[in-house]
């Protein structure tokens, strides 16, 4: 499907449907094509909005966690959106939960899947070389649990950031930062009743990452999806859908 891509200022992003907003929050090689499913099913009952993040256009010094929490904030702001659901995968999720610290009063609900904030593997010792296209094959495929799910075309993806100086560098930059940018200390801040969802073959954010978010999160439930890697709504979309659908019924505005 082709997302049509709207805009107001500066900030570029996508909305369908009505009813109460629904705001998704991509990972660091993430695309909108990693929400496709989620969206196609809760724009049937949310005003679903998943804003481009600029994870390649900020400043050096602004290619941060921080920086795009920040540049989400602005966002929010822009559209005028008072209260809300707001979710985030991977990185995602961790700006999210900055988000949701600064911001108590307008997360209505927060819904983490495979987030960073507390521990993550990211591509190991060995940054991708540039021109590598087989390691970047592999560790794409370690995203998932079911290897196939990592296409040509998100391998495709993913090697041509790596293989692109600036690019490369503001991944390096964010992936740092989020590994600096640990949560631990603040996370029982957090009031908003909290929906974890996450794979049981993660191997990003592992099993104990989850558990160890359940126990930080005062207001949080906890559900796992068995075969499934980083990134549960690309790899068992039906199942997800209907965690998600189940815990935004029990907590409508």
């Amino acid at each position: 499907m082709e997302f049509q891509i709207k805009s107001i200022g500066k900030f570029k992003y996508i909305e369908e449907g009505e009813g109460e907003p629904l705001i998704l929050l991509h990972g660091l090689f993430g695309a909108l094509s990693n929400f496709k499913d989620l969206f196609d099913y809760f724009k049937m009952t949310h005003r679903v909005i998943i804003p481009m993040l600029p994870l390649y256009d900020l400043s050096l010094l602004e290619t941060s966690v921080s920086g795009l929490q920040r540049h989400v904030a602005k966002f929010i702001e822009a559209m005028g959106l008072q209260k809300f659901h707001l979710l985030g995968n991977s990185l995602g999720g961790h700006i999210a939960l900055v988000y949701t610290l600064k911001h108590q009063e307008k997360v209505h609900t927060l819904i983490l899947t495979g987030s960073s904030g507390l521990f993550e593997n990211g591509m190991g010792e060995t940054y991708p070389k540039r021109g590598d296209y087989e390691f970047i094959r592999h560790k794409t495929a370690l995203t998932f649990y079911d290897p196939n799910v990592a296409t040509k075309e998100l391998v495709d993806e993913v090697y041509e950031i790596v293989n692109n100086r600036i690019k490369a560098l503001k991944i390096i930059s964010l992936a740092k930062s989020a590994i600096r940018h640990n949560l631990g200390q603040e996370l029982n801040e957090i009031k908003s009743p909290t929906c974890l969802i996450w794979g049981n073959n993660d191997t990003i954010t592992p099993p104990m990452v989850a558990e160890e978010f359940k126990k930080l999160l005062l207001h949080s439930e906890l559900h796992w999806i068995d075969k499934c890697g980083h990134a549960p709504m690309m790899e068992v979309p039906d199942e997800f859908n209907t965690i998600l659908d189940d815990f935004l019924s029990k907590h409508k505005m």
